[in-house]
């Protein structure tokens, strides 16, 4: 009888349990994803951030490196120019002895020149005398012949001839002793110059600058020369020795940032995988809109591309041509292939469109397989201003290149969509933080590249 007592439970409460459990599970599964997906974004921001960081800090220190190996460089070739110096000072040392010794030497030669112009003045003092003993000699014979009348008139003749002749040899010889004592005197102050310094103070002359003094004045700078080298090549070796081991310490930092930037791109891809799968999960993420409009663009591009083909404007050895042509005189460098063409035709009309579509686009490129950019955004192909590369950067991105991380990334993904996180280089140091969304560009079922769309936080 109690059990006709006990209430049962109505079916009402176990209906609205039954009913709204999955609700309030799905809903708890959606705000779960929206915050990781959230956090994640988060997380790849300020990863992007840190990669761009150590990016600057490893340029910083590649720099740093790179100064040290050339001022290392420089202060070798310092020292061998101060061991250059030390050689020459030792052989002008030597070549300053060897002068001194011919100097000794030609003053030994000059005191014996001295000494025979004295011979020859003595020899020239009794030549005078002998003429004037002649002179009288032939006077004494001229008044006898005169005594002698006629008798003594040729013998009178050769008197006067005698007499006349050894007046002219008595003239000439007083000449020969005037020209040998100022020679004399010369000679003498020569001989003086080239004496020892010394020796002259010693016998009391004149202290005035001589030859050995001069010499003397040389050898002592020549010496000022070699200690100063010496002195230097010493200081520079401590440079060198503490620049070597600054150079350590750079390549250790070297190291430690590369192994840094290694754990940040990693960080950086479980970041970016993450708001993949959140993305590709259904779950509807703030990447949604973007990630929906590169593909359906990638698919229009694709079209655009496959009707070329088939309208035969463009072969398909052409659409998928490698062979990169550098285009001169460019800076950062341009290539040209030979679809420059068709894209500059096709692609502007669509990805110009799909820069008002959402906000917060920054560009919408094609790129082939290789990461080069045909045809950028109209507001990105200028043409290049020749010597200014800061603008070039900035302003003039197309025909060229970019195989770095993130571009090549996009350029050769063939999953339906890959979202990326990365600083872009703006020029003249200034990086702006940007999401990419790129989708694949498949051509008569090959790869031919990746749509890339670039959106700020």
């Amino acid at each position: 009888m109690l059990t006709l007592f006990r209430r049962k439970p109505t079916a009402i409460e176990p209906t609205e349990v039954e009913v709204n459990a999955p609700h309030a599970g799905r809903m708890a599964v959606m705000e779960l994803a929206e915050k990781l997906e959230r956090d994640t974004s988060g997380l790849g921001c300020e990863a992007a951030q840190l990669r761009g960081s150590l990016e600057d800090a490893t340029a910083v220190t590649n720099h740093q490196s790179e100064t040290l190996a050339s001022l290392i460089a420089k202060l070798q070739d310092i020292v061998q120019s101060q061991d250059q110096i030390h050689a020459e000072t030792v052989a002008g040392m030597s070549s300053m002895q060897l002068a001194r010794d011919c100097v000794t030497h030609v003053g030994r030669e000059v005191s014996g020149v001295v000494e025979t112009l004295h011979q020859v003045s003595d020899a020239a003092q009794q030549i005078a005398q002998v003429a004037l003993q002649t002179r009288l000699v032939a006077f004494n014979a001229s008044v006898e012949a005169k005594r002698a009348g006629e008798a003594g008139a040729g013998f009178s003749v050769v008197a006067d001839a005698v007499k006349d002749l050894s007046t002219q040899v008595e003239s000439i010889s007083k000449a020969i002793m005037g020209t040998i004592g100022r020679l004399d005197q010369r000679i003498q102050s020569l001989a003086s110059d080239l004496s020892d310094q010394a020796e002259s103070v010693s016998k009391g002359k004149d202290s005035r600058p001589r030859f050995h003094e001069a010499l003397h004045g040389v050898e002592e700078g020549v010496q000022r020369i070699s200690s100063a080298a010496d002195a230097s090549r010493e200081l520079t070796q401590g440079i060198n020795e503490q620049i070597s081991l600054m150079e350590g310490e750079v390549g250790k930092a070297r190291q430690e940032l590369g192994a840094a930037f290694k754990r940040s791109d990693a960080v950086l891809t479980v970041s970016e995988r993450l708001m993949e799968m959140i993305a590709a999960s259904g779950v509807y993420t703030a990447d949604t809109p973007y990630i929906e409009l590169v593909q359906s663009t990638a698919a229009r591009i694709a079209a655009a591309l496959e009707s070329a083909l088939a309208s035969r404007k463009i072969s398909m050895e052409h659409l998928f041509d490698e062979n990169y042509q550098p285009i001169s005189g460019t800076q950062p460098q341009q290539h040209a292939t030979r679809f420059n063409a068709l894209t500059d035709a096709q692609f502007p009309a669509i990805q110009e469109e799909v820069l008002k579509a959402l906000p917060g686009v920054v560009f919408c490129i094609a790129a082939d397989r290789n990461g080069y950019i045909s045809t950028h955004n109209k507001v990105y192909c200028h043409q290049q201003r020749p010597g200014d590369v800061v603008w070039n950067t900035a302003n003039s991105r197309w025909r060229r290149i970019f195989n770095d991380r993130t571009g090549l990334a996009s350029a050769r993904n063939e999953r339906p969509f890959l979202l990326q996180t990365y600083r872009r280089d703006m020029g003249g140091g200034k990086f702006v933080l940007l999401k990419e969304v790129a989708a694949p560009i498949t051509v008569a079922g090959r790869h031919w590249g990746g749509l890339r769309l670039a959106y700020r936080f």
